[in-house]
Parts: structure tokens; sequence; C-alpha cells
């Protein structure tokens, strides 16, 4: 007798038939395919309890790794059959060390007169300036000011 999961998926009648649908017009993004097989495999419904394949034997079959079908099993389980099938972006989850203003400022400061003695602005003098103006609560890395920079068409001269 088979294992039973943790979180068992359970296609309901019109899912499966969307899900066969969707697999046999083959007229979706492949991930999107990939995702239907392994929920048509998971299956542990009325109409195939027995027919329910372990996440192992379902990721050698269709290429994946076991932690994709397993999150994909859970997805259905947990946000439903849409959730499931559509592949959601990794959140940035990393906020932003400037913000619109200050990176205004930053290259309003990139097109001021360079400091005396200097012919133009380095990166590096731009960030210890930028942080000395009080514009930034903490030191700023070169790489983000070039970054800044870069996303800005500008033209020596």
């Amino acid at each position: 007798m088979p294992r039973r999961r943790k979180n068992p998926a359970i296609l309901s009648a019109e899912d499966r038939e969307r899900l066969e649908g969707l697999i046999n017009s083959g007229h979706a993004p492949a991930r999107q395919l990939t995702h239907a097989r392994i929920l048509l495999k998971a299956d542990e419904g009325e109409q195939a309890p027995d027919e329910a394949w372990p996440d192992v034997k379902i990721a050698e079959a269709l290429e994946v790794s076991r932690s994709t079908v397993s999150r994909i099993r859970e997805r259905f389980v947990a946000e439903g059959l849409e959730a499931a099938l559509v592949h959601r972006r990794p959140k940035n989850t990393k906020p932003k060390k400037l913000d619109g203003s200050q990176e205004a400022h930053l290259i309003a400061l990139s097109c001021s007169e360079p400091p005396r003695g200097r012919g133009r602005w380095s990166i590096r003098l731009l960030a210890e300036r930028f942080v000395s103006l009080e514009c930034a609560e903490e030191p700023i890395s070169r790489e983000l000011v070039r970054r800044t920079l870069k996303k800005v068409p500008s033209s020596p001269g």
C-alpha cells in the first residue's frame, strides 16, 4: 500500500479535465505543461487514488527535481490549480539603497563641477561626496554609484 502524503494533491474531475486538455492542446508554455503533468501524476483523488506516483518517480520521469514536484503539489494544495500552473518570479527581497530623489541628487552631483584639483568626478569621489552631503544615511558603494550613473544616458563635456 502506498504511503500517504502530508499534503495530498486531490484533483477534481474539472481540474483533471482541464489539465489533460492543456497537455493535449500543447499550446502553453513548457513550464506550465510540466506543472500540469506533475499534478496529474501526483493526483490522489477518488478517480486515481492508487495511481498516484511518488515524488521521486515523477521527478525522474519528467526530468525535474524532487523539490520542484513537492513545491508544485504543495502550491496546488495551498493556493489552487491556477497558482500551481503559473510560474511566480522570485521576489526581490533586498530593498533599494537609494530612492528616486537620492538617485536624482547623485546624478545632479555628477553633472556639477568636480572638486578643485580634479579634471572630472571619479566614482569614488562621487560616493564620498554624496555621503558627506548627508544625502544617504550610510556609506554607499562605488558599484552602486556606477550602476546608478549607468542608467542615465549622458555625454561628457
